[in-house]
């Protein structure tokens, strides 16, 4: 209530008058101590203070510098079968060390010898045999030997030719922005891992025993957060300089720093 309204004087809310007519702003609805008209005034909408931004449908796309935009051709130049994202580039190509194909071709060189100086036993001198000693067609039992001989060394080579070509291609790639695992388990059977930089928790290596020690290979560990995923890399040649590298390109790219080109280690295919 206005306490300078005049005793009698008609009193009305902002909208209408007692009476429920519309209210007339242009008539006094009180008076001061001087007798002075006081009027009323409209409401006053409450403006609404929110902002709206208009965002594109298709906002652009992130420019990327020419140099690494570059270095991103080049490497998808060089490892097509890698999924490579818009200014993603290899960094390091690490191989398996040559110890694993020396102890492929190791087992088939012994299968070979075996295979032979029993064939030798058997076939060479079959009058000193008493396994072939009654044989009647003793030749004809030495071309077949030798046949079966030669088509065992034709299949263990071939043995050796598969393990070998899966043995190499099993790869270990480093990038500006991830760690990208190819694994070969058969000739059949492959299938791709990849870790983004900035989900590496932790990267470590182990060398087990005096030969890894001496040749200067080892395991490769790499584990990521949630369901405690572990990738595992074997006959790594030089691990200790390669999880180096990984450490610091890991630190940079969480740290917001352009990834260093490795520059000691180069590449291993």
């Amino acid at each position: 209530m206005n306490p300078n309204a005049r005793p009698g004087a008609p009193m009305s809310g902002p909208n209408q008058m007692p009476n429920g007519a519309a209210q007339n702003f242009e008539q006094p609805v009180a008076y001061d101590q001087q007798g002075r008209p006081l009027y009323a005034h409209p409401p006053q909408q409450q403006q609404d203070q929110t902002m709206y931004l208009a965002r594109p449908y298709n906002p652009p796309e992130e420019q990327v510098p020419p140099e690494i935009a570059a270095k991103a051709e080049e490497s998808r130049k060089k490892y097509p079968n890698l999924n490579l994202s818009e200014g993603e580039y290899v960094l390091a190509a690490v191989g398996r060390h040559p110890i694993g194909l020396i102890q492929i071709w190791g087992v088939i060189a012994v299968l070979m010898l075996v295979f032979g100086a029993a064939y030798a036993f058997l076939f060479a001198n079959p009058d000193s045999s008493s396994i072939l000693s009654s044989v009647q067609n003793i030749h004809q039992l030495q071309l077949l030997g030798g046949v079966m001989l030669g088509f065992f060394f034709l299949l263990f080579c071939l043995g050796g030719m598969i393990a070998t070509y899966v043995y190499n291609n099993n790869k270990f790639y480093l990038t500006n922005e991830s760690v990208i695992q190819e694994i070969q388990t058969s000739l059949f059977s492959k299938h791709e891992q990849t870790a983004s930089l900035g989900s590496i928790e932790d990267a470590s290596y182990t060398q087990t025993g005096i030969i890894p020690m001496f040749l200067d290979y080892g395991v490769i560990r790499l584990s990521t957060p949630g369901d405690e995923t572990t990738y595992t890399f074997t006959y790594v040649s030089h691990p200790k300089e390669h999880i180096a590298n990984l450490n610091n390109a890991v630190e940079d790219f969480k740290n917001g720093r352009p990834v260093k080109a490795i520059t000691s280690m180069g590449n291993h295919n």
